[in-house]
């Protein structure tokens, strides 16, 4: 969510374009509101982390944060990057077209103005034990798919068997270290086991965080989850495939039909009748079409044209507006990152080096218009980041892996990153790097560049597909080469990067860590050993320690603990050095055409604009009368 680059990262791997599961699992585990029924089960509408009571009791009407008035109708239409060749978001294969996990719908979903909260989407009710040991989902009988056909517990089940079979390996593993069996009771009822070494604080949300498909239209086609196909299939959802003109746009219609459109989770939301996604090559493009209103609500990632490009005609006419809206999120941990599965990277001494080449504040004031903040922590912008000198709390964590941990970390300040000069080359920051890789054994040669003991020189290639880093890119690699690495940047098609980054085809990416503020075994797939060959843990790490403090944040039994765990996690994971933190901003930077509106304020965790904003269809006639819109 927050902003980045001069640029924020508009997709980098499949990580940060995942559909969300990884999240999912990061979710929440007490019951809110709850009751004890027969036996001693509790039923309840919503389940949160660690016993608090949700914030919406059984019978509200509406979340807060909505227009429950609000009209629908309209199109709302944004733009994106690259290609697509799939309509399937859940495999490797292919590349998914925006949106496309957009006809599904979770067992139970959380809201944008709480944290750690569930609440039931597709059941009525939840009803569990105290100990978590299983859970019932007590289905909506109203639920069916786009097709009409009615949702029953054979599609759960089917859907929790397919993920467990076809889905990403790493997540294949979290799930069946969760889900013991899965159990149809009757149509409308299906029953979970949870193995007893799982964690109990992630065991409901695991499967409440499952979406739902169509066993009859898998059956029918023969089509499988980890296959890519032009198919999108049949969901729940709000919303269908309605056309698309591949590489070119997709465009999604609201179903007139959806069968929850009048739940009080819906309630003001799903507003638009239609959202349209058109591809562009670059950026330039884009902004030269929103311009021309060929698209009509733009986030601006480029710090660049939010200072420099928004006077054109529309807004001068007031057609457009321009306005930054505040987002409260964590910061989405945007970095360069190396990959560990290459030799040269091993050395951690490397990788200082490397970190220390990088000018932020130079970029900052140069290329960024003094529009960004530097990342330090994976958790930056909350209050789970590490601090200073871990405390005692955390050094009751850390100090039983003391062996295993890099240096510095029981008796330092947290990582921060290296702070450069007003000029790129950081004179300083130059002769520190030079000195890490001496001691590595990269030698400068008769040429200035690095060699080590077998005649190799220290090549690094920053793999890219969008043109609009090169200006970032560039003076790393300056910065570089100054200090002797054979440094490059290539620049290729979007293609040829999908396949490339997932095949972990590269030295160094730019990605993103999305984290949460209740992480768990979702940590496992982006930093754990069981997630090293899948696309989410981008950096390749592996490493005992990192494993071992996963484990205390999916264990952990209060927010207190959690909080600790997650520090003594944020610590490790930033004194290993795998990624050179860019940049992040905590407000939304918009433009859009004036027929659009919403809620004031908006919820701390989302923006929401093809969620909960709504279109005016007086202002929308005037700006095409006026020749603004086509």
């Amino acid at each position: 969510m927050m902003s980045g680059m001069g640029f924020r990262k508009r997709g980098g791997t499949a990580r940060a374009r995942a559909s969300g599961l990884g999240a999912a699992l990061a979710l929440a585990v007490f019951c809110a509101g709850r009751a004890l029924a027969a036996g001693d089960t509790i039923v309840s509408h919503s389940i949160t982390t660690f016993g608090e009571p949700s914030k919406y009791a059984a019978d509200f009407a509406h979340l807060d944060y909505v227009n429950p008035a609000a009209p629908k109708g309209g199109e709302i239409s944004e733009a994106t990057f690259g290609t697509f060749d799939s309509f399937n978001p859940y495999t490797q294969k292919g590349r998914a077209a925006a949106l496309s996990s957009a006809i599904y719908e979770d067992m139970m979903v959380g809201t944008a103005d709480e944290i750690g909260a569930l609440y039931c989407l597709l059941c009525k009710t939840i009803e569990y034990p105290e100990d978590k040991a299983w859970v019932i989902f007590h289905l909506r009988p109203e639920v069916h798919f786009s097709d009409g056909t009615p949702m029953t517990a054979d599609d759960v089940k089917f859907t929790t068997d397919l993920f467990a079979r076809e889905g990403l390996v790493s997540f294949r593993a979290v799930l069946g270290q969760f889900v013991d069996t899965v159990e149809v009771i009757d149509p409308e009822t299906v029953k979970y086991t949870f193995k007893p070494e799982s964690s109990p604080r992630e065991r409901i949300q695991m499967a409440g965080g499952m979406p739902v498909m169509s066993k009859a239209w898998f059956e029918k086609t023969g089509a499988k989850l980890d296959e890519s196909r032009m198919d999108p299939g049949i969901g729940t959802g709000p919303y269908v495939l309605d056309s698309f003109d591949v590489n070119q746009r997709v465009v999604w219609r609201r179903d007139p039909d959806y069968w929850g459109k009048d739940l009080p989770i819906n309630v003001g939301q799903n507003n638009f009748d239609r959202i349209r996604i058109e591809y562009f090559g670059d950026s330039t493009a884009a902004l030269e079409a929103f311009k021309a209103g060929d698209f009509t609500f733009r986030n601006e990632n480029s710090s660049k044209n939010w200072a420099t490009a928004y006077d054109f005609p529309a807004i001068q006419k007031g057609w457009v507006i321009k306005a930054e809206l505040k987002d409260g999120d964590i910061a989405t941990g945007q970095s360069f990152v190396m990959n560990l599965r290459r030799q040269k990277f091993q050395d951690i001494r490397v990788r200082e080096a490397i970190g220390l080449m990088f000018n932020f504040e130079w970029s900052n004031e140069t290329l960024f218009y003094g529009l960004y903040q530097r990342i330090n922590s994976f958790w930056e912008n909350s209050d789970l980041a590490a601090t200073g000198l871990p405390d005692a709390d955390e050094l009751a964590l850390l100090e039983p892996l003391k062996d295993k941990l890099p240096a510095g970390v029981l008796d330092q300040e947290a990582v921060m990153a290296p702070v450069s000069g007003a000029r790129q080359l950081d004179r300083g920051n130059l002769r520190k790097a030079a000195a890490l890789l001496d001691a590595a054994g990269w030698a400068v040669g008769s040429d200035g560049m690095r060699r080590n003991a077998g005649g190799e020189t220290l090549r690094i290639e920053f793999l890219e597909d969008d043109p609009a880093f090169d200006r970032v890119v560039n003076p790393f690699v300056e910065n570089l080469r100054a200090l002797g690495v054979d440094a490059s940047l290539s620049r290729v098609d979007t293609p040829q990067y999908t396949a490339r980054s997932r095949s972990f085809d590269f030295d160094i990416i730019t990605d993103q860590f999305p984290t949460g503020y209740e992480p768990g075994a979702g940590l496992k797939q982006s930093f754990g050993t069981e997630g090293l060959n899948d696309v989410f843990n981008t950096e390749g790490l592996s490493d005992p320690a990192v494993d071992a403090l996963i484990e205390k944040v999916t264990l952990a039994k209060t927010r207190a603990e959690l909080k600790v765990a997650v520090r003594a996690l944020d610590r490790v994971l930033r004194a290993w050095r795998f990624a050179v933190p860019q940049w992040y901003k905590d407000v939304y930077s918009v433009a859009y055409y004036d027929m659009y509106a919403h809620p004031d304020p908006l919820p701390p965790h989302a923006l929401g604009e093809l969620t909960f904003w709504w279109y005016d269809a007086d202002k929308a006639a005037a700006l095409k009368a006026a020749g603004a819109i086509r």
